[in-house]
Order: structure tokens, then C-alpha cells, then sequence
């Protein structure tokens, strides 16, 4: 019976961690370049049940369940939407066919190094720098932050950025992430790579086709519809073990307080 405690409460814990995901997923529905997060739920492994005293096949009773738990949360790399904004510092990515489990970012960098995002919507700084909206520098091919100067740039589809007077001031960099996979969110809309393969320019890679178009932007790539319905089945998930757990409390209060009771 106690067993059974767990397992429903295991049951609830995974339901809560899912519920807080698809909530945040919705929070972000709005957000430029947010990637949805999935989640991937396992089982505990399974116990063999044996009848005290049996021998071999005829003495097993059979396998009991342990629980589930969410292993993991990933990010969906999926394109989203593309938006018209007529904002000159608005740049949609979008992708062509890339290599299976690959992903293209924007290369921007934070006080522990480089960081990525799919975020298009960018800002120029009060010095002048281009940045993305939490105030990260976006980087050039050699690495270097990008002195726009004013709004009054121009960004061909192959990355080249220009000033107004059609002079390139730099050459956004665009990086093929091999394993997205492998890719965590730290918030602001930036991602750090952890995978063992490193990330690669696209910028004139024949396997990383992608354009650029300005004045769009990337919306978000959550399923405002589909999250809901989800949110809704977890949410029953959830009250289901709830009323297990009640359950097996009611029935362990019953044997604590009626049996073995002195007539």
C-alpha cells in the first residue's frame, strides 16, 4: 500500500513539472524566436512480483509499476511563423533543408562566452553596437560586435549588413548548431551548446542553406491551441492520482484505526 503511495505521488510530481512547462510555453506564445519545450516522461523500472514460496513461472504474480517521472525537457527547433513588422532592425532566419538534428542561430556572446539565439529582433545600444533586446552583442563572422551606428541599416538575405549609405559594415554571423539537442536555454531567448560537436558558420556552407529577411520577424513556435489542450489532460492526470492518493490515505487511516480494534 505504501508502495502505491509513491507511485501516485511520483505520478503527480511528474504532472506538476509538465503543467509548469506548458505554462511557461504559453507565457511565451508572443515571444520572438521562443522555442516550445517538450518533455519526455519515463517510467521507473518495473518490479517482478513472485508469490512467497513459488517456484519458477508458476510462482510470479506479475510486474508492478514504480512511478513515472519527467526525464527531460527539450526545446522544439521547428520554424515558427514569419511576421511582417516593417522594422529595419527586425531579421527573420529561416532555414533550408539542414543535416538531421541540426538548428542555425544568430552567435551573440554573454559574460561566460558565446551564447545563440533565434531572436531577430534586435536593437541598436545607446554606443551604437547592434544587440538583441536584453542588451547581448551580436557577433560578426570574426567575431566582433557590430557598430550599426543608427537604425538605418540594411540586411541583404545573405547576412551582409549596410548603413545607409549601402556601405557593409559587417557580415552577421550565422552558425549551424550540429546537435540542437544539446542546446540549453538560460533565458532572454539565449541558448549555451553543450554538444561534443562544434558549431560551424553557415555563412557560405552548401549543407546550411538559409535566407534572411528584414522586416520580419520569427514568431514564437508554440501551438496555442495544442498547449491548452495539453495543459488540460495534465491537469486530469494530475487530479486522477490526487484522488489515489486519497485513496490509499483513506485506507491506511481505516487500518490504523479499525483493524486489530478489540471488540
Amino acid at each position: 500500500m505504501l508502495r502505491g503511495l509513491y507511485t501516485a505521488g511520483a505520478g503527480m510530481i511528474a504532472q506538476q513539472r509538465r503543467q509548469e512547462m506548458l505554462t511557461n510555453n504559453m507565457a511565451n506564445a508572443e515571444t520572438p524566436g521562443y522555442k516550445a519545450d517538450q518533455a519526455s516522461m519515463r517510467t521507473f523500472p518495473n518490479m517482478l512480483l513472485e508469490a512467497r514460496g513459488g517456484n519458477g513461472p508458476h510462482g510470479q504474480i506479475g510486474a508492478l509499476s514504480t512511478g513515472v517521472y519527467m526525464q527531460e525537457r527539450t526545446p522544439n527547433f521547428r520554424q515558427g511563423d514569419v511576421q511582417e513588422t516593417g522594422n529595419s532592425l527586425d531579421v527573420a532566419l529561416l532555414e533550408g533543408a539542414l543535416p538531421e538534428g541540426a538548428a542555425l542561430m544568430f552567435e551573440t556572446v554573454s559574460e561566460d562566452g558565446a551564447r545563440y539565439t533565434r531572436s531577430g529582433s534586435f536593437t541598436v545600444d545607446a554606443e551604437g553596437f547592434l544587440t538583441t533586446p536584453s542588451g547581448h552583442y551580436i557577433l560578426d563572422t570574426d567575431g566582433n560586435e557590430i557598430e550599426a551606428s543608427s537604425e538605418q541599416i540594411t540586411v541583404t538575405p545573405e547576412g551582409h549588413v549596410l548603413d545607409a549609405d549601402e556601405n557593409e559594415i559587417a557580415q552577421l554571423s550565422i552558425v549551424v548548431i550540429p546537435e540542437a539537442a544539446q542546446l540549453v536555454k538560460e533565458g532572454e531567448g539565449l541558448f549555451a551548446y553543450e554538444g561534443e560537436e562544434a558549431a560551424v558558420t553557415a555563412v557560405g556552407n552548401e549543407e546550411a542553406p538559409y535566407t534572411l529577411e528584414q522586416g520580419f520577424i520569427e514568431r514564437s513556435n508554440v501551438d496555442s491551441r495544442q498547449t491548452m489542450t495539453e495543459m488540460m489532460n495534465t491537469m486530469r492526470t494530475f487530479e486522477a492520482n490526487q484522488k489515489m492518493l486519497q485513496a490509499y490515505d483513506q485506507s491506511l487511516e481505516r487500518a490504523v484505526n479499525d483493524i486489530g480494534r478489540v471488540q
